[in-house]
């Protein structure tokens, strides 16, 4: 091999290493962000990820108690109505955070009629946090298995296997729709509001669905669960139960550690309306 052709080989090979980690360093939101930088990821509508990476490190520094994040305080209570949802998502977690956050508590209770149901939740939760049980409803929701129904009539082409993992936007169903305006073929694309598992999947591949019929349902995480749980300790009614109940159940697909918690929360809820 010639001088020249090692040094193309090397070139290459020092190529496909580095623009993997420049992607990854880019995008990973453990990357200290400067003063600068931080104002400007904030601004950044371009690249959401820049906002979420921002909002990530506002939280870190809000738990080291930071008093000089505050100036970005009102940019926080802006992004509660950004258009994407993982921004939503990532600040009604970050608003939990510091509780004399001015403006934080009213942001989090418009955040409660959220279309996502990730978003509600996440703001609910932070409410606990103050102190507020006005969204309990949307914890108790955490708690139940996701509808996913079809956007439009049409036919099944394909479909996720139920009992196998997704992730928030992950591909459930894809639908043919005639005069569908979601691509060339008339394909669109049915995705998971949650994370978690494929319970049922109703329809089979070639099947006929109609507009608004249930296509699968998606049991949720168990981060999800475990926090809805641990807020429901907090303010859990009577009616609550229920929904707590069939976590207590000693099964394959329910972790030692939430069935305890689940156990917890009963108590807990029985020992308030007790007293």
């Amino acid at each position: 091999m010639s001088t020249r052709n090692r040094l193309l080989f090397a070139l290459t090979a020092w190529l496909i290493v580095l623009m993997p980690f420049l992607f990854w360093w880019s995008t990973w939101f453990g990357r200290q962000l400067s003063e600068k930088e931080l104002a400007e990821y904030l601004q950044d509508e371009k690249h959401p990820r820049h906002i979420q990476h921002a909002l990530v490190q506002m939280g870190e520094r809000m738990g080291r108690q930071d008093k000089a994040v505050t100036r970005w305080y009102p940019e926080a209570i802006r992004l509660a109505s950004d258009p994407v949802e993982e921004v939503r998502n990532t600040d009604a977690w970050l608003m939990g955070q510091d509780t004399s956050g001015a403006g934080f508590h009213d942001a989090l209770l418009r955040m409660l009629a959220d279309s996502s149901p990730m978003v509600r939740g996440n703001a609910a939760l932070s409410l606990v946090r103050f102190g507020d049980a006005t969204g309990r409803p949307q914890i108790v929701e955490l708690l139940q298995p996701a509808k996913v129904f079809a956007p439009g009539s049409g036919q099944i082409r394909d479909t996720g296997t139920a009992g196998t993992p997704i992730h928030q936007g992950g591909l459930v169903a894809k639908l043919q729709v005639a005069g569908a305006a979601g691509g060339a073929n008339g394909t669109t694309e049915v995705r998971s509001p949650i994370a978690g598992r494929l319970r049922t999947v109703s329809f089979a591949v070639g099947q006929q669905v109609r507009q608004g019929e249930l296509i699968a349902t998606v049991d949720p995480s168990t981060e999800q669960v475990w926090e809805a749980l641990r807020a429901l300790y907090l303010i859990g009614q009577p009616e609550d139960i229920a929904a707590v109940l069939p976590y207590e159940r000693e099964l394959p697909d329910i972790p030692d550690h939430v069935r305890q918690q689940a156990l917890l929360t009963e108590t807990a809820i029985r020992q308030r309306a007790s007293k």
